[in-house]
């Protein structure tokens, strides 16, 4: 059985928007609103342990060759403190293969955001 945490009401996180909140031990978790997508990650940043989710919200972006650019529907977090990119839904570090993230499940349920801590 798996934990139970109630985040926001739904209106409160809007897309866009994010809130860490004070659970998961040290740090807490940050929960994202992405277009009504909902994802939640382990605020601490497994390069230097920085408050990875006070880092900025991208697209993934890709180049195969200068003034080429693809855009992929993947979101990426990068660390406040030294730019390091995590997957937003996957946790997966861009660029080590032997970095991740904690991730959580969020569901909504009766017009609230809720984090299981599993």
């Amino acid at each position: 059985m798996s934990e139970r945490y109630e985040v926001a009401a739904v209106d409160d996180l809007p897309p866009g928007e994010r809130r860490i909140v004070p659970a998961g031990g040290r740090g807490g978790i940050g929960v994202f609103n992405v277009d009504g997508r909902y994802y939640a990650l382990r605020n601490r940043c497994p390069h230097k342990g920085g408050p990875l989710c006070l880092g900025r919200l991208r697209p993934h972006v890709t180049a195969d060759e200068v003034y080429s650019v693809d855009h992929h529907e993947k979101q990426v977090l990068k660390c406040a403190w030294h730019q390091w990119e995590f997957d937003l839904a996957t946790g997966q570090a861009l660029y080590d293969p032997r970095m991740r993230v904690k991730t959580y499940r969020v569901e909504i349920e009766a017009g609230k955001v809720i984090l299981y801590l599993e």
